[in-house]
């Protein structure tokens, strides 16, 4: 009986183990996420952005650099949520449309 339960333990471990285990591919020239690839904010990464125009290419660049999922630029006067997203970059910008801030949420 302890040896059925001691294989049954060891199959169970070893199952919960692979489960684990993630199935990446081995291209290397796929660009690394600025974060752990989990899709969360990372607002240093957009800090190029600071003082350039907020245009929709700068945005995009912005969030690929930031590892964020979805991002937005924020006019001085627009009305937003106030929501905390970990996914999302903002992109704040004067009234010339020149980024001042970017920041996550």
């Amino acid at each position: 009986m302890f040896r059925i339960r001691a294989s049954l333990a060891t199959v169970l471990v070893a199952a919960a183990l692979a489960g684990c285990s993630t199935g990446g591919s081995s291209d290397a020239s796929a660009p690394a996420p600025a974060t752990g690839g989990d899709g969360r904010c990372s607002a240093a990464g957009a800090d190029f952005t600071l003082g350039k125009q907020g245009t929709p290419e700068l945005l995009d660049q912005a969030r690929k650099a930031s590892g964020a999922q979805i991002a937005r630029i924020l006019k001085p006067h627009d009305v937003v949520t106030l929501e905390y997203r970990s996914e999302r970059l903002n992109l704040n910008v004067d009234e010339q449309g020149k980024v001042v801030r970017a920041n996550c949420g």
